[in-house]
C-alpha cells in the first residue's frame, strides 16, 4: 500500500461510522433514513465485519416472527431471564432500552430496507432458567442472492472458509446438509447435490465466489445493499487513525486510505463500530485467563478486529469497561486448527459436532468435564475452569468409526469423504483401540478407557448420568432427532477411534467502551464525550459476560445501532442521566 505525503483530502458529512458490521451499518442506515449525510469507513478490503462470518441470528424477545411459536414470551419474562443471566452485572436501564426497541427495530428494517428475517426454532441456551423459553426469541437473516449487490459483490466479505464446502454456503434449514450426507444413498439426494454443485461452480466461474448466501453473509449483504440504495458510501481499506476534536467535541477523524490520507469532518459526530478487540494481542493476554497461563487462543473472527475503536476512544479520555475479565471476557467458542495448503491454517468453530450422539469431550487426563451439548460459550467457560492451573487449555473430541462416518468430526466430513489426509496432516488422530488413541494424542490412555466404560454404561439407555446431556431443549435442538431415546447420547462402539484436539477461541469480546443507553461514550466520571458514540462489540455487552441465547450479539448490536442512529438524528429521547449540555452541543452542531 502506498501513501501520499500531501495534505489530507477533506470530506464532510453529518455522521462518520467506523466499521461495517451489523452494528455500524444499522446505525448508518437509520441515521440516513432520518435525514443525515452518512459516511462509513472500513479498514479491511471487505465490508461486513464479523457479521459476515456469523450465523446471522438475532435474539429479539417479543419479535413478530416468534409470537406464534412463543405465546409465553413477554417483556417481563425476558427481563427476568436477563436479570438471572447477567447476575451482578445486570444493567436495568440498558436491558430495558434493548427490550423496548428490539421488536420495533426488526419491524422497521423489514419495512424500510432490504433486510429480511425468518423465524428459527432455537430455544434459549438456558431455557430452564427463570424467564427462559423453548422457542421464538431468535430470528435469522433470510437467504440472499448476492448478485443483488451488483459490482459491489467483490467487496462483500466471503464466509468463513472452514465451514463452507468449496465456498458453498448451506441453507439454514439443514436441508442441503441432509442431501449432501445422503448423496451416495439416495437418487433424489444425488440429483439435488449435482444441481447445487453445477450452479455453484458456475457462480465461481462468473463471480469467483458463491452468490447464494445465507446466515451472517446474507445479513451483511442485505445491510450493505440497503446502504448503497440510500447512497451511503462504504470506503474499504480506510482505517481511522485519529479522532478530531474541536472544543472538546469529536468532530471527525483522520483516515488512512488505500492511496491517500483523508480528513473526514462529521458535524454530528463519530460512531465507533470496529468489532471489539479479539485480535488485540496485548489486551486479550491481559484479560483471557487461558492466555494468562500461557495457553493457545485461535479466534475465527476477522483478523482486523484489533481493538481500534477502543484505542481511539481511550486516547481522548473515554472509559473501557473491563468488568468481565476472566471466564466472562468473551463469547467463547471451542475451535480446532485446520491445516491448509501452502503451510497456512484455518480455524474451525465446533458449532455442531459436540451435540451429536456418540461424541464426547475429554481433557488430557482422559476425563470428561462438562455436558458437551451445552452452548459453545458454556463449554468454553468449562474448559477454561477445568484446565485452571495447567499451561494448556484444551480438550479432545472422541468418537468411533460409525459416528464419524455419520456426522463427521470437526473439519473432517462424514462418509464418503476420505479421512486419511487429515490423519496424515495431524488434524485427525486415529487409534485401533482407545489405548492406542490415547498414546497418539497424549491423553491418559487408562483414564480414557475408564471414562468410555463409565459413559457407555448409561449411554446404552440414552442416559448421561454424569452431566445430563439431552435434558434441555437446547441440548436436543442441534443433536440427532432420529436417534432414540436421547438425541444427544449414544455409546462409543467399536474401533477404530478418532479424536480432534480443540482449543479456545471466541466469537467476539464482551468488554468494551462504557456508554449510556443511546450509545454516547462515557468517561470514567460518567460524563459524555461529546460527539462520540459506540455500537456493536466496541460497546460493552449488556449480557454480563454470559451467553443466554442464539443471537445475543447481533440482536443488541442492531437494536442499539437503531437507537443510536435515531438519537444522532434527533429522533430518540435523551437519557435521564445524561448531561444536557453534551446533547445540546451534538444536536445543534454546525
Amino acid at each position: 500500500m502506498t501513501h501520499t505525503t500531501s495534505a489530507p483530502r477533506d470530506i464532510t458529512c453529518d455522521l462518520l461510522v467506523v466499521g461495517s458490521g451489523a452494528g455500524g451499518l444499522s446505525t448508518a442506515i437509520v441515521a440516513k433514513k432520518h435525514g443525515l449525510d452518512v459516511v462509513v469507513i472500513e479498514k479491511e478490503p471487505f465490508f461486513g465485519g464479523t457479521t459476515a462470518y456469523s450465523g446471522g441470528v438475532l435474539w429479539i424477545p417479543g419479535n413478530a416472527h416468534g409470537r406464534a411459536h412463543a405465546p409465553q414470551d413477554s417483556r417481563a419474562a425476558a427481563m427476568t431471564y436477563l436479570r438471572d443471566q447477567a447476575g451482578p452485572f445486570f444493567d436495568e436501564a440498558a436491558v430495558g432500552a434493548f427490550l423496548d426497541h428490539a421488536p420495533e427495530m426488526v419491524a422497521w428494517f423489514e419495512r424500510e430496507t432490504d433486510v429480511k428475517f425468518v423465524p428459527t426454532m432455537y430455544p434459549d441456551y438456558h431455557p430452564d432458567a427463570p424467564g427462559g423459553v423453548d422457542i421464538g426469541r431468535s430470528i435469522l437473516a433470510a437467504p440472499y442472492d448476492a448478485r443483488g449487490l451488483g459490482a459491489e459483490i467483490r467487496r462483500l466479505r466471503p464466509p468463513l472458509a472452514t465451514i463452507t464446502f468449496i465456498g458453498m454456503m448451506f441453507n439454514s434449514s439443514n436441508a442441503d446438509l441432509k442431501h449432501f450426507f445422503n448423496a451416495t444413498k439416495s437418487i433424489a439426494s444425488a440429483a439435488y447435490v449435482a444441481r447445487r454443485l453445477a450452479g455453484h461452480f458456475k457462480d465461481l466461474l462468473l463471480y469467483r465466489r458463491g452468490v447464494q448466501v445465507t446466515s451472517g453473509n446474507a445479513l451483511a449483504a442485505r445491510l450493505a445493499k440497503s446502504c448503497f440504495d440510500l447512497g451511503i458510501p462504504i470506503h474499504t481499506e480506510a482505517a481511522a487513525r485519529e479522532l478530531l476534536l474541536r472544543g472538546g467535541k469529536v468532530t471527525g477523524a483522520l483516515v488512512r486510505g488505500k492511496d491517500e490520507e483523508l480528513r473526514i469532518t462529521a458535524r454530528r459526530g463519530v460512531v465507533l463500530a470496529c468489532g471489539g478487540y479479539p485480535h488485540d494481542v496485548e489486551r486479550i493476554t491481559r484479560t483471557y485467563p487461558h492466555l494468562q497461563r500461557g495457553g493457545e487462543h485461535l479466534s475465527p473472527v476477522p483478523t482486523g478486529n484489533t481493538g481500534d475503536g477502543l484505542k481511539l476512544a481511550e486516547r481522548i479520555g473515554a472509559k473501557v469497561d473491563m468488568r468481565f475479565e476472566g471466564e466472562g471476557a468473551a463469547a467463547w467458542m471451542p475451535v480446532s486448527r485446520v491445516p491448509l495448503p501452502g503451510g497456512r491454517f484455518g480455524v474451525f468453530p465446533h458449532l455442531l459436532d459436540r451435540y451429536k450422539p456418540g461424541i464426547i469431550g475429554v481433557l488430557r487426563n482422559g476425563r470428561r468435564f462438562t455436558n458437551e451439548s451445552n452452548s459453545y460459550h458454556n463449554v468454553g467457560a468449562a474448559m477454561i475452569a477445568a484446565c485452571r492451573g495447567q499451561r494448556e487449555t484444551a480438550m479432545w473430541l472422541v468418537c468411533d468409526r460409525a459416528t464419524i462416518a455419520k456426522y463427521g468430526l470437526g473439519f473432517a466430513k462424514p462418509s464418503p469423504m476420505p479421512l486419511g489426509g487429515l490423519v496424515r496432516k495431524g488434524y485427525l488422530f486415529k487409534g485401533r483401540t482407545l489405548a492406542e488413541l490415547g498414546r497418539a494424542t497424549g491423553i491418559d490412555a487408562q483414564a480414557l478407557e475408564a471414562t468410555v466404560r463409565e459413559y457407555n454404561a448409561g449411554a446404552e439407555h440414552g442416559v448421561d448420568a454424569q452431566f445430563g446431556r439431552g435434558t434441555t431443549a437446547f441440548n436436543r435442538y442441534l443433536a440427532d432427532p432420529e436417534h432414540k431415546p436421547n438425541p444427544c447420547v449414544a455409546p462409543i462402539g467399536k474401533g477404530p477411534y478418532y479424536a480432534v484436539k480443540v482449543v479456545m477461541g471466541d466469537l467476539g469480546t464482551f468488554d468494551g467502551l462504557r456508554t449510556d443507553t443511546v450509545g454516547q461514550v462515557l468517561r470514567d466520571d460518567g460524563s459524555a464525550v461529546s460527539g462520540l458514540f459506540a455500537v456493536g462489540n466496541d460497546r460493552a455487552s449488556i449480557m454480563g459476560g454470559n451467553y443466554p441465547g442464539a443471537g445475543i450479539t447481533l440482536g443488541p448490536n442492531m437494536t442499539f445501532g437503531y437507537i443510536t442512529g435515531r438519537f444522532v438524528a434527533g429522533m430518540e429521547r435523551q437519557p435521564a442521566d445524561q448531561p444536557a449540555q453534551a446533547v445540546h452541543e451534538m444536536r445543534h452542531a454546525a
